[in-house]
């Protein structure tokens, strides 16, 4: 596992786990192979047999509690958590992964008193105090400033430590109503990490144009594999995709599946592509003698056993706009919304947040102006899909659903063919777990905040506003 050999780390896991079934550490570790190597649905059944196992090692169920949380299966994952927290009380990072489980689950008070004790354990735990600063609107007679200021010199050659340390200053003097000094710790936490990934904005193009070259005309309707099971809610990350879950997962004949990446994982499989990316020019190029109905069935089966709660499900992974020709193609009946946001609002929020440093995604973000340009390739992609897929895209802006709610939900209920059920309208209301970076704005109600928060940097914002505008985009919709 540690080469990332592992197809040959599955063989050896398999084998100690069918030699000694009853010895936790193998089952458990198998679990950790499966969901690293995407396969999520296999990776559950094996985690929920190592939980029935004894264990009284903090650590491994902690480890057992991270499979949880990428397998979507967030209460679970809240359980093994707790018994590590309760297990390992002098941990800070098992009191960490306690307090997001609480964050996601909607119990800020816990979260904070748990992220706390975190802190007194580990007082440069930098993850911790970025996650403190974003569970609460700060005050002037209540904030973290000071603690935070006095931690920059000490985070050494953490650079993505000193990124977050920024970045919840950057929040916190937002909420403070100081804009200028917000916006400096956010360029000074983002060029901390600029260039550790090697980032090129060029594969993206590379990409796209990949993409749009794939797909050049309307075609007839391929069979597919037909199930109007899935529901894809798709957009740019930090663009309200969360909220629209929100509201259609309170609908009570559908479930939220949360972020998947298994249609990504199903194309690259089919393809016979072995290269490390997930979406490669390869891949694009093999999905020429693909069988569509076969990456259907293999994308809905690999969501089981999960998905089949309720009739529908939703998939909210944000870059599936990525793959949204292989969607329509793949899943005939497959109902795909994509959100919108206004692009300057879109690009600083993007900008603003500590992604996961090990996500494929989001090498973008650490650049103001290449955020920009992943903007311009967003838009035009989905340009691009909407021309050749007349009708199957719903595109809904973020600004229309905060404004007009009622309309909004009733015309994404139309959309996906579900009657009306008043609970969308409440869906703060909702108790399912929220694992984004939203999952403490979803339990409020709809309000209108964030629109428009772009007018607050706008001298700072000069350059991208010119980048987008250049492009053909309206800055001001």
């Amino acid at each position: 596992m540690d080469l990332r050999e592992m197809t040959a780390a599955l063989k050896h896991l398999h084998r100690a786990a069918s030699a000694e079934p009853r010895h936790a550490p193998y089952t458990v570790h198998l679990a950790r192979a499966l969901v690293e190597t995407f396969r999520t649905s296999e990776a559950l059944h094996v985690a929920n047999i190592a939980a029935a196992l004894p264990m009284e090692d903090a650590l491994l169920l902690d480890t057992l509690g991270n499979i949880y949380m990428r397998c979507h299966a967030h209460e679970r994952a809240m359980s093994m958590f707790r018994r590590a927290a309760a297990l390992a009380q002098t941990n800070a990072d098992c009191r960490f992964n306690y307090a997001t489980s609480l964050v996601f689950a909607g119990d800020i008070d816990r979260a904070e008193s748990e992220l706390e004790a975190c802190l007194t354990l580990a007082p440069n735990h930098c993850a911790a105090h970025e996650y403190l600063s974003q569970i609460r609107r700060q005050s002037i007679d209540s904030n973290h400033i000071d603690r935070l200021l006095s931690l920059l010199d000490k985070a050494g050659n953490d650079r993505f430590g000193l990124m977050r340390l920024h970045l919840a200053l950057s929040k916190e003097y937002e909420d403070l109503g100081n804009y200028p000094k917000a916006f400096e710790h956010t360029m000074l936490g983002k060029s901390a990490v600029r260039g550790t990934d090697h980032y090129s904005i060029d594969h993206d193009e590379a990409i796209v144009a990949g993409l749009i070259d794939a797909f050049p005309e309307p075609q007839l309707q391929p069979a597919g594999y037909l199930t109007d099971e899935p529901i894809f809610v798709m957009g740019m990350p930090r663009s309200g995709t969360t909220l629209l879950e929100r509201i259609l997962s309170s609908h009570p004949e559908v479930y939220a599946a949360g972020e998947l990446a298994n249609f990504g994982v199903a194309l690259k499989i089919l393809s016979g592509d072995t290269s490390p990316k997930l979406l490669s020019p390869e891949v694009i190029h093999q999905s020429h003698n693909m069988s569509w109905e076969r990456l259907g069935d293999q994308y809905l089966s690999s969501t089981r056993p999960a998905t089949s709660m309720k009739p529908r499900f939703i998939d909210k992974l944000p870059h599936n706009f990525l793959y949204a020709g292989f969607i329509a193609n793949a899943l005939p009946n497959a109902k795909i919304i994509c959100l919108r946001r206004n692009p300057l609002d879109t690009c600083l929020s993007n900008f603003r947040m500590p992604f996961p440093e090990a996500s494929p995604f989001y090498g973008y973000s650490f650049d103001l102006l290449n955020t920009g340009r992943y903007y311009i390739l967003f838009d035009r992609l989905m340009a691009h899909w909407k021309r050749i897929f007349p009708g199957r895209i719903l595109e809904v802006h973020y600004e229309t659903l905060v404004a007009s709610q009622e309309a909004s939900s009733r015309q994404l209920l139309e959309f996906c063919n579900l009657p009306w059920d008043d609970a969308c309208l409440s869906f703060e209301r909702n108790r399912t777990p929220a694992s984004t970076a939203s999952a403490t704005q979803v339990r409020q109600p709809i309000h209108k905040a964030a629109v428009g928060r772009w007018r607050r940097y706008e001298a700072q914002l000069a350059g991208l506003r010119d980048l987008l505008t250049t492009a053909g985009i309206n800055c001001d919709q």
